[in-house]
C-alpha cells in the first residue's frame, strides 16, 4: 500500500499542489538536510551504535516527505496517512515532526538561486533590484491556550473576536511571495505587525449628503488602493490554500515552522513556467 500511495501522490499534483519535478527537487535538497539532522541526533547520544546497526526505518525519506506535504496541503490526519503508508500512527507522527522544520530553511523562491529566508533578505533584494513590495498581516485561527497559562488573553483578536495568531506576509508587485512569518499574538494590531508601513483606506469626509464629485473621488481612491493591495491578498490566499494554515489545531509554537515552510512551498507553486532549453 505504501508504494501505491507514493505513486499516486507523486503523479497527481492536486494532492500536494506541486508537480513531480518540484517534488524531485525537494527530495534532492531536503534529503541531505534530513540525513544530517538524523546523524546529529544519533551522535548526540551518550551510547552510540555501530554504523549500520539498529532497526531499519519503516518509512523511507521519500515517503516521509510525501506524507508531510499531504498533511500540510490538505490537513490529512496522521491516522489516515499511517493507513496509506501501512505504518503505525506514532511512526507517522514522528516522521512528520522530523520533516516539518526542514522546508522552512529553504525560504521563498524568487528566482534561480535567489531565496528569501528573512525580512533582511527581502529588504536587501528589493534594494538591489529597485523593486517595491506590498505588506499585509493575516490571521490564523488557533486553539485557546490552556487555563492558567501565561498571556492567555493575548491571542484574542480584536477584529475577529477569536483566538488567532497574526502573520506578516510580503509580496512583490506581481503577487509573488517573498516572506511569511514574524508571528505575533492575535491582539497585536495590523499596523503594529507591519511596522507602521500601512496605507489605510481614505476616510469619508462627509457622512451625510456628500456632493457627487466627492463620492466619485472617494470611489476612485478606494479602487486605486484595492488595485495595489489585491496582489498581497492573492499571496495570502495561496498561503491559506494549504489547510494547515486555514485553521491550526496544534500547538501555537509549531506555527514558527509551518508558516515559513508553507510560504516557501507556495512560492514554488507560483513560479512562472521555465522555458525548455531543448526548445
Amino acid at each position: 500500500m505504501g508504494t501505491v500511495a507514493r505513486s499516486v501522490i507523486v503523479n497527481r499534483s492536486p494532492i500536494t499542489g506541486l508537480t513531480k519535478h518540484v517534488i524531485a527537487e525537494l527530495v534532492a535538497e531536503i534529503g541531505p538536510l534530513w540525513d544530517a539532522q538524523r546523524c546529529r541526533r544519533l551522535s548526540g547520544r551518550p551510547r552510540q551504535r555501530a554504523p549500520g546497526a539498529g532497526a531499519r526505518y519503516e518509512l523511507v525519506f521519500v515517503d516521509r516527505l510525501l506524507a508531510t506535504l499531504v498533511h500540510l496541503r490538505h490537513g490529512v490526519t496522521h491516522d489516515l496517512l499511517a493507513c496509506w503508508f501501512s505504518v503505525d500512527r506514532s511512526t507517522m507522527t514522528r516522521a512528520i515532526g522530523a520533516i516539518r522544520p526542514l522546508p522552512a530553511r529553504r525560504g521563498c523562491v524568487v528566482g534561480p538561486g535567489i531565496r528569501m529566508r528573512t525580512l533582511a533578505d527581502v529588504v536587501d533584494h528589493l534594494g538591489a533590484s529597485g523593486q517595491s513590495a506590498i505588506i499585509d498581516a493575516t490571521e490564523i485561527r488557533v486553539r485557546r491556550p490552556a487555563p492558567g497559562s501565561d498571556g492567555r488573553d493575548r491571542y484574542i483578536s480584536g477584529k475577529s473576536k477569536q483566538n488567532a495568531v497574526k502573520v506578516l506576509v510580503v509580496t512583490d508587485a506581481q503577487g509573488r511571495l517573498l516572506f511569511g512569518g514574524a508571528l505575533k499574538p492575535g491582539s497585536c494590531p495590523d499596523i503594529t505587525q507591519t511596522g507602521g508601513q500601512v496605507i489605510t483606506p481614505p476616510h469619508r469626509k462627509f457622512k451625510k449628503n456628500a456632493p457627487t464629485w466627492w463620492e466619485e473621488r472617494f470611489a476612485q481612491q478606494r479602487k486605486a488602493l484595492s488595485s495595489r493591495r489585491i496582489r498581497v491578498e492573492h499571496g495570502i490566499a495561496h498561503l491559506k490554500n494549504w489547510r494547515a494554515l486555514s485553521r491550526h489545531l496544534g500547538r501555537c509554537e509549531l506555527l514558527t515552522e509551518l508558516v515559513p515552510a508553507i510560504a516557501g512551498l507556495a512560492s514554488i507553486h507560483r513560479q512562472p513556467p521555465q522555458p525548455d532549453p531543448a526548445g
